[in-house]
């Protein structure tokens, strides 16, 4: 199966061995797609460890972009500051490459498939707001929680590129599951405030 999300990733790579990449060629290249492609694309160092300074401005962006999907809007759109970020070649590569790895996971569970839920524009809004939702939790200042909403986000950003309509449900459920393990997190640090300091001592 060869994934429309397959076909952006090499193209990108592809445009990458020519010269640095920028949020906005991005944007620029892929159209409506673009909204989840770049979704993708920022949230999937968050499942490796991050170099300093760009998990603040990566999720800064990924909540952005996701905050118009929200509002209905199908065109993106980001300060100039960040479309004119310019990703390290290296560091772009691998999150190119890495996107290459997750997209034959993929591959195996993804494709078009009830396509009224998929091509609703209320679904476009949703996605929207699940996306913006999990980007909050996921710079929320919580040790070791960033995997957990980063793959409710690729699951959602995938499922909307391919217009699988059943993947998108299971990512609303998989959101629901994932705001009450927060949920259930922020309880057990209010019932006990000092098991948080107490704990990252240990590390």
């Amino acid at each position: 199966m060869n994934l429309r999300f397959s076909q952006d990733i090499q193209s990108l790579l592809q445009r990458l061995a020519e010269q640095p990449l920028t949020l906005g060629d991005i944007l620029g290249q892929t159209s409506e797609r673009s909204f989840s492609l770049v979704i993708a694309l920022l949230v999937l160092p968050f499942l490796f460890p991050m170099p300093p300074g760009l998990t603040g401005p990566f999720g800064a962006a990924c909540l952005l972009l996701s905050v118009q999907m929200l509002l209905g809007r199908r065109s993106p759109w980001l300060p100039k500051k960040i479309a004119n970020y310019k990703f390290p070649r290296t560091f772009a590569q691998i999150i190119l490459q890495n996107l290459c790895r997750v997209t034959r996971v993929l591959e195996k569970i993804t494709r078009p498939r009830l396509k009224k839920i998929a091509s609703h524009p209320l679904t476009w809004q949703l996605n929207g707001f699940c996306i913006s939702w999990l980007t909050i939790l996921l710079i929320a200042p919580i040790p070791f929680t960033n995997p957990i909403p980063t793959i409710g986000i690729l699951l959602l950003a995938v499922a909307t590129i391919e217009s699988d309509g059943l993947l998108i449900c299971i990512g609303y459920v998989f959101t629901a599951l994932i705001t009450f393990l927060f949920g259930f997190i922020g309880y057990a640090l209010l019932l006990a405030p000092g098991l948080l300091p107490s704990y990252l001592q240990h590390f």
